[in-house]
């Protein structure tokens, strides 16, 4: 998209010629004094406003602060034939004060193709503070609170990671542990990116049931099967100019990812029952808490599919290998769930604080998300306490383990699934929402850590 270039002189000749120049590489508009320029500030923001400093009806030094609060992002660039070069200097000392980007003086010094590069420069910065912005606004979306809730290494790496590469259409894979973030990424990924305007679909493919998924995914005709009462558009048209999240890719069914591959190498889809094809418009973002490389061993994850998904593929820590984000998290968890409930909350205890930073968090930022919620609600006092929490206190390391076959931090995941049923009277569906994880991760660890039911 063209930027947008503003230019405001009462001289028509230089007001003609900054026109016709920017216009070969921007949409430009033109407005010959200050009060033109106010009757503007109702319509769109422009990326770079040109502005001369003697109006007519305005000294373009005194719009500046007004510019600046109508037009906050707007980058200006001052226009001035200042007799003297002291006087110029003066001027563009007082215009960088008020909120200019760059300061240029006319008269025989001019140089139109500097005054260019400079639009340009403008232009440039415009939109990467633009982006910056909509990271920012992703983040704070997400944690509830503008301050940084990724202090560890690791998840600095994955948002330097999505900065990099939201920009594009690649496909990305994000691995991870159920909880721990995969989500979030995609929507930081789709807010950061020239697709951020169109929709972002999000299909948990271990939800959909395996007689449905295909005309979930790309549609149906009506008629083309038992139920089909109408067509039907299905995820990827109604994706189109947007994102398409595929969480729990490897639970897709193993001829329904065959034809995926084919929809993602054609970039066309054909509803189930039709005999037309549309083409398709959309970004892929999928996600596995498996293994990819385990995933394509047992035959979850075809391999030729994962190549076609995973251009960009980056991997989410659990929580416990990331312990600087615990306390940021539920610090940001904290003031979003007390501003929801209407409580003035300061935060939390030093015995809840060790309490939550002890803890392994086997459901990772889901369940730290989850226990916050609770505890926020039941709470009594002016700051959330240990006893306000309903996770165990922590085994010390080096305490014998009951569980001699399970490593420190398998045992303590088991035991709190273990003591989750007992609470739950043994409901699966209960216990997997209030530890923060799916239904089918809940029953592979039960499988895995051998617990009776």
């Amino acid at each position: 998209m063209k930027g947008k270039i503003l230019v405001v002189d009462d001289d028509e000749g230089m007001r003609k010629l900054l026109g016709d120049t920017l216009s070969l590489e921007y949409q430009v508009s033109l407005a010959e004094n200050g009060a033109a320029l106010q009757k503007l500030f109702a319509g769109e923001q422009p990326d770079v406003l040109l502005l001369d400093v003697r109006l007519g009806d305005a000294n373009g030094l005194e719009l500046l602060p007004l510019i600046k609060k109508r037009w906050a992002d707007t980058e200006v660039i001052v226009l001035t034939g200042a007799p003297s070069e002291s006087e110029a200097v003066s001027w563009a000392v007082e215009a960088t004060k008020r909120g200019a980007f760059n300061f240029v003086r006319k008269g025989d010094r001019f140089d139109i193709e500097k005054l260019v590069a400079d639009v340009t420069n403008a232009v440039e910065h415009r939109r990467q503070n633009e982006e910056a912005s909509t990271l920012r606004r992703a983040l704070e979306t997400m944690s509830g609170s503008p301050s940084p809730v990724f202090q560890s290494a690791a998840m600095r790496e994955v948002v330097r990671t999505v900065e990099r590469i939201a920009p594009s259409d690649v496909a990305v894979l994000i691995t991870g542990e159920s909880g721990s973030g995969k989500e979030v990424i995609a929507d930081l990924l789709h807010a950061f990116s020239p697709r951020s305007k169109g929709k972002i679909i999000k299909i948990n493919c271990a939800a959909l049931p395996r007689e449905l998924i295909e005309s979930e995914l790309f549609g149906s005709v009506k008629g083309a099967f038992t139920g089909a009462y109408t067509d039907r558009e299905g995820f990827f048209r109604q994706a189109e100019g947007g994102t398409l999240f595929l969480d729990e890719i490897s639970e897709m069914p193993i001829d329904t990812q065959s034809k995926l591959l084919r929809v993602l190498q054609d970039q066309e889809v054909r509803p189930v029952g039709g005999k037309t094809s549309y083409k398709t418009n959309c970004r892929i973002v999928a996600a596995t808490n498996r293994k990819p490389e385990e995933a394509i061993k047992d035959g979850k994850l075809r391999e030729d599919l994962f190549y076609r998904i995973s251009a960009i593929s980056f991997y989410l820590p659990p929580l416990r290998e990331r312990r600087e984000d615990i306390m940021p998290l539920a610090t940001s968890f904290l003031k979003r769930f007390a501003s929801q409930a209407n409580r003035i909350l300061k935060g939390f205890t030093p015995s809840a604080t060790e309490r939550i930073t002890g803890f392994d968090w086997p459901g990772n930022v889901r369940q730290l998300q989850n226990e916050v919620q609770r505890a926020v609600l039941l709470c009594e006092g002016d700051q959330v306490d240990a006893a306000d929490l309903s996770i165990t206190k922590v085994r010390v390391a080096g305490e014998e383990s009951q569980d001699t076959n399970f490593t420190l931090l398998e045992g303590v995941e088991r035991n709190a699934i273990i003591q989750m049923l007992k609470e739950t009277g043994g409901n699966k569906l209960e216990t997997a929402k209030r530890l923060g994880i799916g239904r089918q991760t809940l029953y592979n660890k039960i499988k895995a850590y051998g617990i009776e039911v």
